[in-house]
């Protein structure tokens, strides 16, 4: 018998209706400086908009899912999850710099088999969180990797790029004792804490699916929520013309190990724990798991999925300006001169 290719276990014939399936959804992407189309060995975009910065400085930032997968496998929901992949790369670019803008998004998708509606269900996703951070997608790769991962599972990573003018690149010595801190919402767990967090539940499909009275949905909704993105939140508050003198998403390592990656040498972060509502959703990883509260802030973002230093005189128009984007801020604490790092306060 004559070998072919899909003997193998790669079928190129499912890869060419997953791209004609999501053509669809990356086309909505498209921003005007898109060359070409969907396809091509390369994505194109065209240089135009940034001759108009003084010194334009290109940003790049890349992540994937990472085991929060496991739960769109067993929910057989696959529609978000590409919204998580966008989410983990924007809104590490928009951290960099004031008026710092992701331009466009490229994703990576490796497959134990190629279900075109699947793939394009994730690319689904991917589109939609291209949209809210205002990018594009122009590329991306489906590969299928048969014997090295079953075939009802996918892994999921991005690539994006962004632009800032050099003038205004963040830089740690930008922050200084007497700044605000200014907390904005997550929508959930975000894309981190979930190798915890399946040792926390019994992760199957029934349990999954169970209505959770202190939740009001599902343990596995509420769980498999997509990341918050914050590009468009962080734009409006520069528009109003407020300058950040530091941006932290708080992804992996939760405050302690996030939060002082803005801060020069000789700087604190004073947090107030009061100062904002810790979701439901946290309390209960806590207390099925049993877990310290001070791996808690160690390992989840624990309500606030970034976290901005201003000038405390921009307060005000930062909290309206993120109530205009759709967001809820909350003015967590200040910057103190101490050793660099973070600690908690009682409310005063």
């Amino acid at each position: 018998m004559a070998m072919d290719y899909k003997s193998a276990g790669v079928d190129v014939e499912a890869g060419y209706r997953s791209v004609e399936l999501m053509k669809q959804y990356v086309k909505a992407t498209e921003r005007p400086e898109v060359l070409g189309s969907i396809g091509g060995f390369s994505g194109a975009f065209s240089a135009e908009k940034i001759k108009n910065m003084e010194e334009p400085i290109l940003l790049s930032g890349t992540d994937g899912v990472g085991t929060k997968l496991k739960l769109a496998f067993l929910m057989d929901k696959h529609d978000t999850i590409g919204i998580d992949a966008v989410a983990m790369c924007v809104n590490d670019v928009v951290c960099a710099g004031n008026f710092a803008e992701p331009l466009f998004f490229l994703d990576y998708i490796a497959c134990g088999k190629n279900y075109p509606e699947k793939i394009a269900e994730i690319v689904k996703g991917v589109a939609e969180g291209c949209r809210q951070a205002g990018c594009s997608l122009i590329g991306g790769e489906t590969a299928e990797h048969p014997g090295l991962m079953p075939e009802e599972e996918y892994d999921v990573a991005g690539f994006s790029v962004g632009v800032v003018d050099k003038k205004n690149l963040i830089s740690k010595d930008m922050v200084k004792p007497g700044d605000t801190l200014i907390g904005i919402a997550s929508s959930g767990v975000h894309s981190n804490g979930f190798s915890l967090i399946r040792k926390v539940f019994e992760m199957t499909a029934e349990n999954l699916a169970t209505y959770r009275e202190e939740l009001g949905t599902t343990l596995g909704e509420a769980l498999l929520a997509p990341t918050k993105i914050y590009v468009k939140a962080i734009q409006k508050v520069n528009e109003a013309g407020v300058i950040c003198h530091g941006l932290s998403h708080i992804t992996g390592g939760g405050f302690y190990e996030n939060i002082p990656r803005m801060l020069p040498d000789g700087v604190c972060c004073e947090i107030d724990r009061e100062s904002y509502p810790v979701p439901a959703l946290f309390r209960l990883i806590q207390k099925e798991g049993g877990i310290a509260e001070q791996m808690m802030y160690n390992t989840f973002n624990m309500g606030l999925g970034m976290v901005v230093a201003i000038a405390p005189q921009d307060t005000d128009k930062t909290l309206q300006a993120l109530a205009d984007a759709g967001e809820t801020g909350y003015v967590i604490g200040r910057v103190v001169e101490g050793e660099k790092g973070i600690r908690f306060v009682e409310s005063k």
